[in-house]
């Protein structure tokens, strides 16, 4: 998440047309101390039941936990990329990612 953060700018046009959804299992109040103490500038969502996780299927089948999977939604509110797994250590997964936001940004 950390290289999200310090990415973000560049990946995600300065949040400019772009929103950053970050869904996990863990809870609110967990999730808003630990983002506000990274200083992370992404929304994050709490899905502790694990439904949104089912919808998408990115969760673990067996535990109460989410795989590293990113979705590219575009202007007319469709999937437009997805990245499964997303592999946080890669730099190419970066350039991947920027260049889908880019092209989801220049849709109509």
């Amino acid at each position: 998440m950390e290289a999200y953060r310090d990415q973000y700018a560049t990946l995600f046009n300065n949040g400019q047309g772009v929103t950053v959804l970050a869904v996990s299992t863990d809870a609110v109040e967990d999730q808003q101390s630990w983002a506000a103490e990274a200083r992370f500038p992404v929304t994050f969502v709490s899905d502790p039941g694990g439904v949104t996780g089912r919808l998408y299927d990115v969760k673990y089948p067996a535990i109460n936990m989410y795989r590293r999977v990113l979705f590219v939604v575009g202007r007319d509110g469709r999937v437009a990329h997805v990245m499964r797994p997303f592999r946080e250590l890669s730099a190419d997964a970066y350039t991947e990612l920027g260049d889908a936001v880019k092209k989801a940004l220049a849709a109509p």
